[in-house]
């Protein structure tokens, strides 16, 4: 897809990754995108203004004032199509999850309401950072989109994760973001994410290890590609993506009864991890320990994705997630019969870097014609643009 008229807001930071900011720059211009540019005081030290205002045909901006004059970082966030952050450095990322507004860029990202992308570049040791991890989920917890980094030689001398997506791959990421954007318009999605939790007593109850990642990831997709998205969520320390409602539920009971009463939707995902089994009787006091052991009785919990597919209308598709241990295949293409479902997503806890808790994933898709995908590890914001994707394929 042709970026012609797209307006393009990039912010360039200080990391040494700034010096392919102008290849990226020319490459949009020659796709016909009108590009502006700002710069931190950092990123004049790898970079030239003149160069980058150059080949972007404007004014490179940099300060919030200047010689009397104010820069509009209002108008800059509103006048762009999309803020493409690159690179994004260690120091730039920690002051944005902080909410911290000591220069233009900063202020402009947090006035700005078009689409946020980051592209981060940083040394592989700062990459692995616990901070660093942190910071990146708190942006996409936010709606900010980051690219994933690429792995190779970095500016230490050492090799591994770390470096700025390429000019080239930013500029395809670019191409598809316009292309699916409003692709779903209109759509209603049911979704839902994330664990449930089963009371025991007033205190205690029986869970797992669901952080609600990879289904929120889906719901800001679904959302950015014009979906009207009503989320179901479990207990989970994340904040809704922007567009979507959010419906809280705790046990599987609170779920069910929450997806149920939703009939009017296009898409119904069902990538919540749903308890199998609830406790019989929930005690009223605290239990306390004793000397003998304690048995628990379990009964059923109510199947949303059996019920939602034995409802399923025509028109409707109905996507189901399935994470398994043992005999995956098998298990994946019987829930899939079993539960009526168009299209099913398989996790494997044998693969390293997928499954709770993680910020990457792994998966596999399983068709109702016996066909299969499978999806290689990625960031779960990128995983979800590709389930996305493959739903979009079956609605037409």
């Amino acid at each position: 897809m042709s970026l012609s008229g797209k307006k393009i807001l990039i912010g360039v930071t200080g990391s040494i990754a700034a010096y392919k900011i102008p290849l990226l720059v020319r490459l949009l211009v020659k796709e016909g995108a009108e590009v502006r540019v700002l710069m931190t005081e950092a990123a004049k030290d790898f970079v030239s203004e003149l160069t980058l205002s150059t080949l972007s045909r404007g004014a490179v901006l940099s300060k919030l004032f200047d010689e009397g004059a104010w820069a509009n970082h209002v108008a800059l966030g509103r006048w762009a199509d999309i803020f493409l952050i690159a690179p994004l450095s260690c120091n730039t990322l920690a002051k944005m999850a902080s909410g911290l507004c000591d220069n233009l860029l900063l202020a402009t990202w947090l006035s700005a309401t078009c689409p946020v992308v980051v592209a981060p570049a940083m040394d592989e040791d700062m990459w692995h950072h616990g901070s660093t991890r942190a910071n990146l989920e708190r942006l996409g917890s936010w709606s900010v989109q980051v690219l994933p980094v690429e792995y190779g030689e970095l500016a230490s001398g050492l090799v591994g994760p770390g470096r700025m997506a390429e000019p080239e791959t930013m500029r395809g990421w670019l191409q598809r973001f316009f292309q699916t954007a409003g692709q779903l318009g209109g759509k209603k999605v049911l979704l839902t994410a994330g664990p449930t939790y089963e009371a025991l007593d007033p205190v205690r109850f029986i869970g797992n290890h669901s952080s609600g990642k990879m289904g929120y990831a889906l719901a800001g997709e679904l959302a950015r590609r014009g979906a009207v998205v009503d989320l179901v969520s479990g207990p989970v320390a994340l904040d809704t993506p922007t567009g979507v409602t959010r419906i809280q539920a705790r046990s599987a009971r609170q779920m069910y009864e929450a997806c149920l009463s939703r009939t009017d939707y296009d898409i119904a995902i069902m990538a919540a991890a749903v308890a199998d089994y609830t406790p019989a009787a929930v005690s009223a006091q605290k239990i306390k320990k004793t000397e003998g052991e304690l048995t628990i009785t379990l009964r059923k919990t109510d199947d949303i994705l059996a019920a939602l597919g034995a409802r399923k209308q025509p028109g409707q598709l109905l996507v189901g997630f399935a994470l398994e241990t043992e005999n995956e295949e098998e298990n994946a293409r019987r829930k899939l019969e079993r539960k009526n479902a168009d299209l099913l997503v398989l996790n494997s806890l044998n693969d390293a870097g997928a499954g709770f808790a993680t910020d990457t994933n792994k998966v596999t898709l399983f068709y109702r014609d016996g066909s299969t995908r499978s999806l290689p590890l990625q960031a779960k914001t990128e995983l979800a643009g590709a389930i996305v994707d493959a739903i979009t394929e079956l609605i037409r």
